[in-house]
């Protein structure tokens, strides 16, 4: 991959020719002469593409390179498919009817998804303005009603009045009209902002897209995670009640004179050890609650009569996530960097425009009369229109740095769009190496608890007939203990693996546009928020693939 950015015209701003000394002790028509040649004979590049540009001035703009992939470093294991899932709710690969209702509340509710989408709509009113540049810059209406007393103490007044001339010394002066000023686009300098302000736009879908994507990767990963704490909360219980039984055949024994004291004391240890998981377990149930309600826009609540008990979301071993080259379409924050690599691209057009001279049209249309019984006839009207031209002849040194300026912005923004896709890239290897191994550990995971709740079972049949020592029994109760936690968090790490998987290809926002839409089959898990959703076109459909 070649890092050099190239532009379909092959002319870079950069090529400039360096800001020139200019003259002081030139005349007027010589200074200028100078700087026509300057501009049009020292290199200044986009003037000779002028033409072939649409009469724009300014580089054409082609996509940077993206350095990706040919194939995931995982794509030997058959559990990783090369085709991307037909349905872009991945989430329904945990087949969990309450995954899918706190999603559609999410999507329906969700404040920031919406502060996103109004963004957007920012983004599309700027557009508006930028198109506006096109036509007259400038429109003016005004009107005025003036009234004058002259003094007969000036000199040119006085003198007739001695004269005996008839003076007015009080007149009336009626004016209405309408001022307009039109720069010409003749270098391309509006059309290359509005295309820059289209630019800004797709991005600003684009990033309306992204945080869909990551708020329904957060809200499934939350909700993994409050299952995941249920499920380690319910083996902490069922741990402490095994090991209160234990304490009392502890203490039981040690007051017959079977056990010493330190059997009781051990048994009580291990039971206080165990006991202390179950608040802190509690608390990270809590924790999840409340993202939850924070994700689905509503205050704090108790989600468990709504989501009540329930396993950990199991998916199946497979991943379907493509090839590394659908990452440049589907993930919405690569697409908006590229978006506003496009943006920047044209604003050195922009910039480039002011070199070179601004053709404008001044017009005004007014009425003047005394009176204003007479202001709209035929005789009250005037008017002026000035055709000319503007060129800052002196402030070059500052125009081609700003120019440069732009084009260093385009740099620096192209190479964070490459850099950007290497981390992405970066992002769902390591996610799917995550997610197979995170399977491995579920399997010798599974197994380790087989054996320790049948060895906790052994021991403990035996130590009722006093066939072991309690020490034993202590040892392999805080295995069970420890490897059911495992356990749990394991299963965690599977669909929270799976979840990060799908959330580094960009999957999901694709429901947006009504694919694979959840409103028609499943109902919202709770009531709408006070405030209306948005409505469905402050998030217009992306410009397409790229």
């Amino acid at each position: 991959m070649s890092a050099s950015l190239t532009v379909r015209d092959n002319v870079r701003p950069s090529q400039l020719a360096p800001a020139m000394p200019l003259p002081h002790r030139r005349r007027g028509g010589r200074l200028v002469l100078s700087l026509a040649l300057v501009v049009f004979a020292s290199g200044c590049g986009s003037i000779s593409n002028w033409y072939h540009n649409g009469f724009k001035v300014g580089p054409n703009y082609g996509r940077p390179a993206a350095p990706i992939a040919d194939a995931w470093l995982d794509a030997y294991d058959q559990r990783v498919q090369s085709e991307l899932p037909d349905n872009p709710q991945w989430w329904l690969v945990f087949d969990d009817p309450k995954l899918n209702e706190l999603v559609q509340t999410m999507y329906d509710q969700n404040l920031t998804l919406r502060a996103a989408g109004m963004r957007v709509m920012q983004a599309r009113a700027m557009r508006g303005v930028a198109v506006g540049g096109l036509f007259p810059q400038m429109q003016e209406g005004f009107g005025a009603y003036n009234r004058q007393q002259l003094s007969t103490t000036t000199a040119g007044i006085g003198k007739l009045i001695g004269e005996g001339l008839p003076i007015n010394r009080q007149y009336d002066t009626w004016t209405a009209g309408f001022d307009a000023y039109w720069e010409l686009d003749i270098w391309g300098k509006f059309r290359r902002n509005i295309e820059a302000a289209d630019a800004e736009l797709e991005a600003s879908i684009e990033d309306y897209d992204a945080i869909l994507v990551s708020l329904l990767a957060e809200t499934a990963a939350t909700y993994v995670e409050y299952r995941t704490a249920q499920e380690a909360l319910g083996y902490a219980r069922a741990n402490v009640q095994t090991q209160e039984g234990s304490l009392k055949i502890a203490q039981d024994k040690f007051e017959g004179g079977v056990y010493s004291e330190l059997d009781a004391k051990q048994a009580l240890t291990n039971l206080k050890t165990t006991e202390q998981l179950v608040p802190a377990t509690e608390a990270r149930v809590r924790d999840a609650n409340l993202r939850l309600c924070t994700l689905m826009g509503v205050p704090p609540r108790d989600l468990a009569p709504e989501l009540g008990n329930g396993p950990i979301p199991v998916p199946s071993p497979d991943v379907a996530l493509g090839v590394p080259a659908d990452l440049l379409r589907r993930r919405p924050d690569v697409r908006a960097a590229e978006r506003r690599v496009a943006a920047q691209s044209a604003r050195i057009g922009v910039a480039t425009a002011d070199l070179f001279p601004h053709f404008g049209i001044t017009g005004s249309i007014r009425v003047d009369s005394e009176r204003f019984k007479d202001l709209f006839s035929q005789a009250s009207s005037a008017g002026i229109i000035n055709p000319g031209f503007a060129w800052d002849v002196l402030n070059y040194g500052r125009l081609i740095s700003t120019v440069r300026a732009q084009d260093a912005r385009f740099q620096e923004l192209a190479y964070q769009y490459q850099q950007l896709v290497l981390s992405a890239n970066a992002e769902v290897e390591s996610a799917i190496n995550n997610f197979l191994n995170a399977q491995e550990q579920l399997k010798a995971a599974e197994e380790a608890v087989a054996a320790s709740m049948r060895s906790v079972e052994i021991i403990e049949l035996q130590s009722e007939k006093g066939a072991v020592d309690m020490n034993r029994v202590f040892t392999l109760q805080r295995a069970l203990v420890q490897d059911q936690e495992r356990l749990a968090a394991t299963r965690g790490k599977v669909a929270l693996y799976l979840i990060a998987a799908y959330k580094a290809i960009g999957g999901g926002w694709e429901i947006r546009t009504g694919v694979g839409t959840l409103a028609a089959t499943v109902p919202p898990m709770a009531e709408p928020a006070e405030a209306a959703p948005l409505p469905t076109d402050t998030v217009p459909t992306p410009a397409g693939t790229m």
